[in-house]
């Protein structure tokens, strides 16, 4: 299936009817895949604080993905809550969204990107892969456990050349 509408991606937030419902979607398809000792969704209301920025995908004026960047100390911005609704699956949505995410971050001076996701996501695995993350061991304050892989990936400040990747924790 093609994307069948304007794209339109845009910093939006994430307190409005569609995007509780996209959340609660996605929480939802969270619950069942992933046990909860080792979920680690937000809510809208977490999302909606000065250290996040949500970028949403609209097809044709619908709500069809989302993906956010979630600021830490010691220049490290974290993705959260990547998701693309079934009937926009495959259509390059999260990767557009992915992009914007990685520009505002490189615009901020963040020096790493990392992220937390679910073993079992074979979509989100192929997703951080193709853009450049490498698997590592925990990051922030996540535990090690066996439902969670977890992605980093340095970034280079505009101009300051190619980055060399970080050694394995």
């Amino acid at each position: 299936m093609s994307v069948a509408g304007t794209v339109e991606i845009a910093i939006e937030t994430p307190l409005t009817r569609d995007m509780h419902a996209m959340i609660g979607e996605l929480n939802a398809i969270l619950r069942s895949l992933t046990p909860e000792e080792a979920n680690y969704s937000m809510t809208a209301a977490e999302m909606a604080g000065p250290e996040t920025t949500l970028f949403v995908a609209r097809v044709g004026g619908k709500v069809a993905a989302c993906g956010a960047l979630h600021r830490h100390g010691g220049g490290v911005g974290e993705l959260k809550r990547f998701y693309a609704r079934p009937a926009y699956q495959g259509q390059g949505l999260a990767r557009r969204i992915l992009e914007e995410v990685t520009a505002l971050a490189l615009r901020e001076g963040l020096s790493k990107l990392v992220l937390e996701t679910g073993y079992n996501y074979e979509g989100a695995k192929r997703l951080y892969e193709a853009a450049g993350f490498t698997s590592c061991g925990p990051v922030l304050d996540y535990p090690e456990n066996s439902y969670s892989i977890f992605y980093r990936k340095p970034l280079a400040p505009a101009g300051a050349g190619p980055v060399r990747p970080e050694s394995r924790s």
